[in-house]
């Protein structure tokens, strides 16, 4: 029927709308179109619906798996449920349009544009325009250059829209070499493919399905499973689509897997480096050391590094985690290399103490807090490159700098902290009405984790307008300085230390407590969330340990809690 074998599925049409077009898209689409012609196909199910709920029509439910196989190649297949269905893809208008477009039958083509239903007058324009544009480009790469501005001037133009691209199209025929690659060397068969994919864009959906819809649907419904799962803790790779998704408990770093006892005074602070294979850790004891963290997540000691004469307070990774600043309490900061455990460099300044530290984005520099509330820029030789004085900071004091290096943030008062721009030189506030503890900053710079000395933990949105989003209580503060941090998937959780010897994770959106682990014999200073192991974290104690804490089902592979002397 219409030059095609019994055997050749019906409907073979639908293979080109979008990719990469093969020699054989215009006269499959042809065949397909006469033969569409022949025999047409009964519209069914358009008003019939399916599923539980009642809200799927099943005319767009076949449609769109329609779509999906042939977007996944499979043409037969597609062509086979267009046929048994006698639900067509698209409707024989708009196949008639999308032939005349592949043919290039440009004129024909817009007259087709004006017969399909669900058009408005902005949608015709603007597909005519891009249709136009391709005569366009098409008589002028053949060298029919007065056809060529006969097409701008009488049908480009007179459209009234996308002013400057038709300055751009006027100019292709002044100096083309002076434009981008759509004046020049155009291969018409792949262009006129584009074309179909830049016109379904424009159309509306029920008149030219859009591409992937169906795999946009399925993610869109992972998605809401995702967010609705508060234990939410593993890649998306675990996702399936056999079953609705949920997470356990099981997923969250909740059981001891390791003990490391390096200290011989209270842990006051550890950090995670960025590629997750090394913790730092510094004490009252005046040292700090550099943990090694095993592929199979084992930690063991690689240095102890000394040199300070005042406890350490806190430790700073370089972006390439090849290089370490330690910060000793009022003292000065110390540089050094993670291979070696060597001291490459100490940063001082006359008279008075360094108190927090830092590094530049471009990691050429470092910074610190200082004990005359000013803040000092460094290059890594120890020269001093920028100052900023005043009430910029407290003696202790949490620093940090967004990726980009725009922004210096300091607590600058008991109840503010600073956010300072650097390249504009302009200063704004965080204000509380609780004494500040310290911060945490999110990886995206979106986020402050503020801790308060009124036992709750405000999360910030420092972007645009500076407010509240969240407040986390529950844990325990009343005398030292008590960290928290982001973790977990996407950072979706937040854990903090506690004056009760115990680590709290919260839901970091919806503020929930989802648990306290118990385990420590001393007040938690800090903990740190793996940023490339959803499921370790580790929290330094006043019990001069520091825990590693892991999943349960991981820890009864292991064999239990491993404790690690040093």
């Amino acid at each position: 029927m219409g030059g095609i074998g019994d055997t050749e599925p019906p409907l073979k049409r639908m293979k080109f709308p979008l990719g990469e077009p093969d020699s054989s898209n215009t006269s499959l689409v042809a065949c397909s179109f006469r033969e569409s012609m022949a025999k047409p196909l009964p519209s069914q199910g358009d008003g019939e619906i399916i599923g539980s709920q009642g809200v799927i029509k099943k005319s767009e439910f076949v449609k769109i798996i329609t779509r999906a196989l042939y977007s996944l190649g499979y043409d037969k297949t597609g062509a086979i449920l267009e046929e048994e269905s006698g639900i067509p893809l698209h409707s024989s208008v708009v196949n008639k349009f999308m032939q005349l477009v592949l043919d290039g039958k440009w004129d024909d083509s817009v007259a087709t544009l004006h017969t399909i239903n669900l058009l408005d007058e902005n949608a015709i324009r603007s597909t005519t325009f891009l249709i136009m544009e391709q005569k366009f480009l098409e008589l002028l790469e053949i060298g029919k250059l007065n056809a060529a501005l006969d097409t701008l001037r009488n049908e480009i133009v007179p459209l009234r829209i996308n002013i400057s691209r038709t300055h751009e199209l006027a100019a292709c025929v002044i100096a083309p070499s002076k434009l981008d690659l759509s004046c020049q060397n155009l291969d018409v068969a792949k262009s006129r493919s584009k074309l179909l994919d830049k016109l379904q864009k424009l159309l509306p959906a029920a008149v030219m399905i859009p591409e992937k819809r169906l795999e946009h649907l399925v993610e869109l419904a992972l998605d809401v499973q995702r967010d609705a799962c508060i234990f939410h803790n593993s890649l998306d790779s675990d996702l399936s689509l056999y079953q609705d998704h949920h997470c356990g408990r099981n997923r969250i770093p909740t059981q001891t897997s390791q003990i490391l006892q390096g200290h011989s005074d209270e842990v006051w602070f550890l950090q995670f480096s960025h590629n997750g294979k090394y913790l730092a850790s510094s004490s009252k004891d005046q040292s700090t050391i550099i943990w090694e963290v095993k592929e199979d997540g084992h930690v063991s000691l690689k240095h102890v590094l000394t040199g300070h004469c005042k406890p350490v307070l806190v430790a700073s990774w370089s972006l390439d985690d090849c290089e370490l600043l330690t910060c000793g309490l009022e003292e000065n900061v110390r540089r050094w290399d993670v291979n070696s455990g060597k001291c490459r460099h100490v940063y001082e300044k006359h008279g008075i103490g360094l108190i927090s530290c830092g590094w530049f984005a471009d990691g050429r520099g470092i910074f610190s807090g200082m004990t005359d509330k000013s803040i000092c820029l460094w290059d890594l030789t120890g020269r001093e490159l920028q100052c900023w004085k005043g009430q910029r900071t407290l003696k202790i004091s949490d620093m940090a700098i967004t990726d980009d290096g725009k922004k210096i943030i300091s607590i600058c008062k008991e109840t503010a902290i600073l956010l300072l721009d650097r390249e504009a030189n302009f200063e704004r506030l965080i204000e509380e009405e609780d004494l500040i503890t310290s911060f945490s900053l999110s990886k995206d710079n979106k986020f402050l984790l503020v801790n308060l000395m009124n036992q709750e933990i405000h999360l910030w949105d420092i972007e645009g307008d500076i407010k509240v989003v969240a407040k986390y209580k529950g844990h325990k503060r009343a005398r030292f300085v008590i960290r928290s941090c982001f973790g977990g998937f996407e950072q979706a959780f937040v854990a903090s230390g506690s004056e009760d010897s115990q680590v709290y994770i919260w839901h970091r959106d919806s503020g929930e407590l989802i648990m306290a682990l118990p385990g420590h014999s001393g007040a938690v200073n800090c903990v740190s969330w793996s940023p490339t192991n959803l499921h370790m974290l580790a929290s330094a104690s006043d019990d001069r340990t520091i825990r590693i804490w892991g999943l349960k089902d991981q820890l009864n592979l292991m064999g239990g809690p491993k404790l690690s002397k040093q």
